[in-house]
């Protein structure tokens, strides 16, 4: 990708004849916020900074007030954060006519990056792996359903991993996100229908630091925006049917050198195919597993999820689906990646990438052992190598389990600490009184979590 600045933005607004720029912020749930700008004012915006509601850091996915997090928007006078483009950000959105284009935002207080907003914690945590001498290539893989926007049904009744004919129904679709999406940037490898009824998933390219949770918000949101065109709703809710399959995004990552040209991940020489930074990066994954829960699988809904394709402890294996870290090796280094499986599809991609550095760092620092690797189901304890953790199955947990992680809490930050479990009790709080509710009226108690979720995530 281009290196883009503001002149070079400012030439392409002109030469396609753009109207409209979209200011957006990507929230504390990964939802995509903006405001949108005629592109008469876009420079004007752009030096002068445009003016975002801090609501954006305290409300949950549907914008409801969470109560727990009221504190830090009085510190604040309720007032507003000033917001600038992060050029090489920046793109067309070509189906809206090439006549709208985004731009990614940097948000500010008093003239200083909020520490605690997301896409500022995962640039922090890659200046740290910076500063260590290495660097992160990566890609999240989310799978999505897709409904009819009216009815809300998914599009096909039967779902068939991959089968053809349930590909073929979605050609004309498949047709304009692999023709759209890599205008924006993200570079399509694979289209393929998943094991629920309307579920799909669709690969990318990774790409190293920011570049590649940007890239998954972009591609999010497309997918959603191009669906709706067509008919469709996608929705990235991690449980959407509670009878039919959840939704994952598995996080795919590699360690290179600083330089972004040498792989480190994979040592032939090493029993384990695996480099001792490697070696080192992946214990610290597994040594913090259970307080990254919170941010891997970060609403009630996504605590649904756990069944035989989830990993529920913290185990790694070679090409093994059955543990958390799936390591893939092959004959070119470059081609080597740890999969890692715990990630639920509503999660947020900058706090998934940001709380995987921040725990292999904690590995690489103290050179943590990695323990022996799961060979056959890492369901069966009996494969299970001594003190294996175990993942937090529900909210409370995960919640405890993270507090607890000082090392997690600490690379995340205070502020941040404070605004992401208030929103976690919030969740937990509807929970209880959809439960409530549900004794006294004889009905369900997931209706409340389809409002919250679906159409936001």
């Amino acid at each position: 990708m281009d290196m883009m600045d503001q002149a070079k933005v400012l030439e392409l607004l002109e030469d396609r004849e753009v109207n409209l720029v979209r200011f957006e912020l990507s929230d504390m749930h990964g939802v995509p916020r903006c405001k949108t700008i005629p592109t008469s004012l876009f420079k004007k915006k752009a030096n002068e900074g445009l003016n975002f509601g801090l609501g954006f850091m305290n409300k949950d996915p549907g914008y409801n007030i969470v109560h727990g997090s009221k504190e830090y928007l009085e510190k604040r006078n309720f007032g507003d954060c000033v917001c600038f483009p992060e050029y090489n950000t920046f793109t067309l959105l070509p189906w809206c006519g090439n006549t709208t284009g985004r731009v990614l935002l940097e948000p500010r207080l008093e003239g200083v990056p909020i520490a605690a907003y997301p896409r500022n914690i995962a640039k922090r945590q890659l200046d740290r792996l910076k500063n260590l001498g290495y660097s992160l290539l990566s890609a999240h893989e989310h799978e999505f359903y897709l409904v009819d926007k009216e009815t809300r049904k998914p599009i096909y009744d039967i779902g068939n991993l991959r089968a053809t004919s349930n590909n073929f129904q979605l050609g004309k679709l498949y047709t304009e996100i692999a023709k759209q999406l890599p205008k924006v940037g993200v570079e399509i490898e694979t289209l393929e229908t998943g094991c629920g009824a309307g579920q799909l998933q669709v690969t990318y390219r990774p790409a190293f630091g920011i570049r590649a949770p940007d890239n998954a918000h972009t591609y999010k949101i497309s997918i959603k925006e191009i669906a709706y065109q067509q008919g469709y709703m996608a929705t990235f809710m991690t449980k959407p049917f509670f009878d039919d399959e959840s939704n994952g995004a598995h996080f795919c990552h590699s360690l290179w050198d600083v330089t972004e040209k040498i792989p480190l991940t994979h040592d032939p020489d090493d029993p384990t195919g695996l480099s001792q930074v490697a070696q080192h990066w992946m214990a610290g994954i597994l040594k913090h597993a259970p307080g990254l829960a919170l941010l891997l699988t970060p609403t009630v809904n996504c605590f649904r999820r756990y069944d035989f394709t989830t990993p529920v402890n913290a185990t790694w294996g070679i090409d093994n689906r059955s543990c958390y870290l799936r390591v893939k090796l092959r004959d070119d280094a470059k081609n080597a990646y740890m999969e890692n499986r715990a990630s639920s599809s509503a999660s947020n991609p900058y706090l998934t990438l940001a709380a995987t550095v921040a725990a292999g760092i904690d590995g690489i620092q103290h050179k943590l052992a990695l323990p022996k690797g799961v060979s056959g189901s890492a369901y069966n304890n009996m494969n299970l190598p001594l003190g294996t953790s175990m993942i937090p199955h529900n909210m409370k947990d995960a919640l405890k389990a993270f507090l607890d992680d000082e090392v997690i809490c600490k690379s995340m930050g205070e502020d941040f600490v404070k605004l992401f479990t208030a929103a976690k009790m919030h969740e937990m709080e509807l929970e209880e009184k959809a439960k409530r509710e549900a004794k006294v009226n004889g009905d369900g108690d997931s209706d409340w979590e389809h409002t919250l979720y679906f159409e936001s995530m």
